[in-house]
């Protein structure tokens, strides 16, 4: 079995190798070979510890990660979130390998976004709204700046403090970033990415103008909800999986009879995307478990080229 710490997948990791791990991971859940099995939501023994199991199948490669949001480690000096990868060897059953990933999921989880509005927003979109100050969401503004040039990042969060101390780590960085209040900052935003635990709009529908792509990250459980169903009637619908995001993403709260679109089939060409200008389209990023399984693959391969390197 390979054993892949996080010290290491850390050190591995690039924006550029999530970025194409993501995008293979996309077209390949639309392919006939792409078995995604049903996430498990469950607890540790004190119930407000919680973890997420999520497993698929390609032609490739099977397996599942474990994710674990433990708030009780804040009194242990700990992070909250852990995410350990897990490859089955396919010819004998037995684990592969292990990946330890927790900053690997942070980057998988910004490339997913990132790969979604580079096909679908527009080509000048310059003005980024975030919403959410925490760990992700600076991933998130990393890979967006990305993809595109962004004269202007607006951030929205419910703490002032909190935003504020956000927005000077991003000018540190060397993004044009300021706070803002959630309807200023969403009527001027070309692109708006919400990073949030939210259980409910975190903004109105008719604040969103014309042309302006929307990438929703924050639910991935039932009750979470980070937009406006009115805002759905208006636009175009994509996500990583439509049967997840009808169960459990943000389009639990759209009517059925709403027309989901993979994004893997925008990669392949099989739909349009963005038709014009004016479209607003919505990618809700669920999260789907081929994600984790090629950016796993990604870092196994790196780590082989690593040691053939250094042999």
């Amino acid at each position: 079995m390979i054993f892949v710490t996080e010290a290491q997948s850390s050190a591995l990791v690039t924006a550029e190798l999530a970025f194409e791990a993501m995008r293979c991971a996309f077209i390949a859940a639309t392919g006939p070979d792409a078995a995604i099995f049903p996430v498990v939501l469950g607890h540790a023994s004190d119930p407000q510890n919680r973890f997420t199991i999520k497993s698929a199948a390609g032609p490739d490669l099977a397996g599942l990660k474990v994710g674990a949001y433990f708030p009780t480690n804040d009194a242990r000096g700990l992070p909250r979130h852990a995410s350990t990868i897990l490859l089955i060897d396919q010819a004998s059953g037995k684990i592969g390998a292990v990946v330890e990933g927790s900053a690997l999921n942070c980057f998988r989880t910004a490339a997913a976004d990132a790969v979604a509005t580079d096909a679908l927003a527009r080509t000048n979109a310059a003005v980024l709204t975030v919403f959410g100050t925490g760990h992700q969401a600076a991933y998130e503004v990393a890979a967006i700046a990305r993809i595109r040039p962004l004269s202007r990042v607006l951030v929205v969060g419910r703490d002032p403090s909190r935003a504020a101390a956000f927005v000077k780590a991003l000018q540190a960085q060397g993004f044009p970033a300021e706070t803002a209040a959630a309807e200023p900052a969403v009527r001027a935003a070309d692109v708006i990415v919400t990073a949030t635990t939210a259980t409910e709009p975190l903004f109105k529908a008719d604040w969103v103008r014309p042309g302006t792509h929307i990438s929703s990250m924050g639910s991935d459980s039932l009750g979470k909800q980070e937009l406006p169903p009115e805002l759905f009637t208006r636009a175009r619908l994509f996500c990583d999986l439509p049967e997840q995001s009808a169960r459990i993403g943000e389009f639990q709260h759209a009517d059925p009879g709403r027309t989901l679109t993979a994004i893997g089939a925008v990669l392949t060409g099989a739909d349009d995307g963005r038709q014009s200008d004016d479209d607003i389209t919505i990618f809700d990023s669920s999260g789907i478990s081929l994600q984790d399984l090629f950016i796993a693959k990604a870092i196994l391969d790196a780590t082989a080229a690593n040691t053939r390197l250094d042999g």
